[in-house]
């Protein structure tokens, strides 16, 4: 009897929490999208995935909500209590009714969460270009020790912590990395794709309105990979041809020297260069191969006999 106050105040603990972790989730999904970047997409992109998310998880509530409520209405049901006329049948084990329900539902679910999931996953598949009647612009990015790089091959121009787009216009990312793995992101166009040392990924987004959008590296990579974050300003096409002339005509040029300095461990400011090395991108990402990049940065190791020898 002592027992009985505990869990009848351990019940309504249980019932409250979960009564507003499911309010919580409806909320979030739905009167409180704008407050989630993922769920206030700006792109196709970001869209399709945004709707994988509600379906997923309207799908998975057809079995985790009401199975929830009905395990406090049994526990409540069939409580110990005074005067109880619930049915005693201590021979009980089946019901065909019931095994259907159980079974069959889930069941269902599954299959439906598994065509959705395929048929998103080849419609988001991140090399896929975007249908559009515009040509997508190429941006170079490579991600490194704890700063983003961005090279406009047809612009010639880059920059470092920023991004400028068009909107309404795909972009053609190509990835790599100049340090260790690290992942692209911007959430409300859609990603995050790793970016790996020795690989080229390509990665479409567009955005559909102008704005400034939260750009991150989404990868613990050391000390600073919390500095690792870009501002991405999608504008309008004039106004991106006029931040490309600007950058030309207002900027230094990116020399190997610039870059190889750029490249050291350390947290950038965000950066404009009106020009940048030939093919520099491709160096980077073969760098590793014999005769790459990586070799002329190589330190020389001496010894005490080198040292001793003037060498």
């Amino acid at each position: 009897m002592s027992k009985k106050p505990g869990s009848r105040l351990m019940f309504w603990v249980v019932l409250v929490v979960t009564v507003l972790s499911l309010a919580l989730t409806v909320w979030a999904l739905f009167a409180g999208s704008s407050n989630y970047a993922v769920l206030n997409p700006k792109g196709p992109i970001a869209e399709g995935q945004r709707d994988v998310i509600i379906i997923s998880t309207i799908l998975t509530a057809i079995v985790i909500v009401p199975t929830t409520i009905l395990t406090f209405v049994i526990v409540w049901r069939y409580r110990d209590k005074p005067g109880r006329k619930a049915k005693y049948d201590p021979d009980f084990n089946h019901s065909n009714v019931l095994e259907s329900i159980w079974w069959g539902i889930p069941i269902v679910v599954i299959a439906v969460l598994g065509i959705v999931t395929v048929r998103y996953t080849y419609a988001l598949e991140p090399s896929v270009a975007i249908k559009s009647d515009k040509q997508p612009v190429v941006i170079q990015a490579v991600s490194m020790d704890w700063k983003w790089a961005f090279f406009y091959p047809e612009e010639g121009i880059a920059a470092v912590n920023t991004l400028t787009i068009p909107e309404d216009r795909p972009i053609r990312f190509e990835l790599t990395s100049d340090a260790p793995m690290n992942s692209f992101w911007i959430p409300q166009l859609g990603g995050q794709i790793y970016t790996m040392s020795g690989m080229a990924m390509n990665l479409y987004l567009q955005a559909d309105h102008t704005g400034t959008y939260y750009g991150s590296g989404a990868n613990f990579s050391g000390e600073h990979f919390g500095a690792m974050n870009f501002d991405v300003n999608a504008v309008t096409e004039s106004d991106y041809e006029a931040w490309v002339n600007k950058v030309k005509t207002e900027s230094k040029p990116m020399t190997m020297d610039t870059y190889q300095s750029l490249a050291i461990p350390g947290t950038a400011d965000k950066q404009y260069f009106s020009a940048f090395p030939d093919n520099l991108f491709q160096q980077l990402v073969t760098q590793y191969l014999p005769g790459g990049l990586s070799e002329s940065r190589q330190p020389v190791h001496t010894t005490p006999e080198t040292q001793m020898d003037g060498k």
